[in-house]
């Protein structure tokens, strides 16, 4: 480790030209700077969806909207390591989702127990939405049009009831 002399007046105000009596503004007063040109779209790492039938949790109330954030190595890691997807590899998706999701209704948290009482078609629903969502990175799908075969993209997430 390195040890320095104390500074001196002289080198303190070398080392710092603004005097030790003006204040300086915090952070968040600064002005911040203009943005520069249009550059690349910010990473987006959470994305909202709205479960086809709803998690009714134990006073009845039915939720359905909510938002997933993008898994991480550590979050499809770690449920390797849980008892329940060693006995049973199907659990996996369930422990992985309730990781992820960040936010369901008004549940005040969301964990693999809420997910594994969810319904089958809601359950189908969030694990084509985790992996469309980690795959590609948005939740459009390309589809084509069983009458007239014309392609066209459709949003996995829904923004209104019926949409998913």
């Amino acid at each position: 480790m390195r040890r320095t002399a104390p500074r001196t007046a002289a080198a303190q105000a070398v080392a710092d030209p603004v005097p030790q009596t003006e204040t300086r503004p915090e952070p968040e007063q600064q002005a911040a700077a203009p943005a520069p040109g249009p550059g690349p779209e910010p990473l987006r790492t959470e994305f909202e969806f709205e479960l086809p039938r709803g998690y009714v949790d134990e006073s009845g109330t039915v939720h359905r909207h909510g938002s997933m954030r993008l898994a991480t190595a550590r979050d499809e890691l770690i449920p390797l390591r849980d008892m329940r997807v060693q006995e049973n590899p199907a659990y996996l998706s369930v422990v992985l989702l309730g990781r992820v999701i960040t936010r369901l209704g008004t549940l005040p948290l969301v964990h693999d127990g809420v997910v594994e009482n969810m319904f089958a078609s809601d359950l189908a629903f969030l694990q084509d939405f985790y992996r469309q969502v980690n795959a590609e990175g948005h939740t459009r799908a390309a589809v084509t049009c069983p009458h007239c075969e014309e392609p066209f993209e459709v949003e996995l997430g829904g923004s209104r009831l019926g949409e998913s």
